[in-house]
């Protein structure tokens, strides 16, 4: 997919996540090209995708719904995403890695040192964030051996912001957003180092850490279901 496709599809995460695109909405392809200036392809292929995340239902007739997404069901998706992340950086550890392992995660964290080093970040920046994280985390879950992580994994990406991919992106924030990206590739460091020196218990706990700082996040989520509940009452 090119850099457009995965920005559309990161603008699309964060509409969805910041309630500007509400739960229950209707949305078609040909309004949100409009809506975002792009053309109706990246559009298609970012409504299957989110839809695959769980954050769209397809419609019978044309179109997707957005579906009902609350904290809860993110916070256990993702908790059950550090549990098996965990797992396999502590494996990982126990196994050592390969030369090659070694040599593409120095090279991925290389590439976000570079990414990182002008203090800021845009939606450009996060396209290509977005492949440095992924192939890192594959790394890792390849490095444990262990062919029931991946599958476990997989089963869980179909839950709301679970999947390592599922990466939004606010905006409004930029300041927020480079502090938060900063910190998790740091973490992709400490990770890597722990692995390398063999102290499973230390990556095990570092990996699950890594997951759930995704929470401080989605926590947009319970100050929306306050706020709809505070208009419920008032209406």
């Amino acid at each position: 997919m090119g850099k457009s496709g995965q920005e559309v599809i990161s603008r699309l995460r964060q509409m969805v996540l910041s309630g500007e695109l509400a739960a229950g909405e209707r949305i078609a392809e040909i309004p949100t090209a409009e809506r975002l200036g792009v053309s109706r392809t990246p559009i298609r292929i970012a409504f299957r995708t989110l839809e695959q995340e769980g954050l769209l239902t397809k419609r019978p007739a044309r179109g997707y719904e957005v579906r009902q997404v609350t904290l809860s069901d993110i916070t256990g998706a993702i908790e059950v995403r550090g549990v098996l992340e965990g797992l396999a950086a502590r494996q990982a550890a126990e196994n050592g890695l390969s030369d090659s392992q070694k040599m593409e995660l120095r090279q991925l964290l290389q590439a976000g040192d570079q990414l990182f080093e002008n203090g800021q970040l845009d939606e450009q920046d996060l396209a290509l964030y977005h492949d440095i994280n992924q192939r890192f985390h594959q790394i890792i879950i390849d490095a444990s051996n262990n062919p029931a992580i991946a599958e476990a994994l997989s089963r869980n990406e179909h839950l709301p912001f679970a999947s390592v991919s599922a990466l939004a992106f606010d905006r409004n924030n930029l300041i927020l957003e480079f502090r938060r990206f900063n910190f998790a590739h740091m973490q992709h460091h400490a990770v890597f180092d722990a692995i390398s020196q063999g102290q499973s218990s230390r990556a095990e706990s570092i990996m699950r850490e890594h997951a759930n700082a995704t929470l401080g996040h989605a926590k947009i989520f319970s100050q929306k279901e306050d706020t709809n509940e505070k208009m419920q009452v008032l209406q």
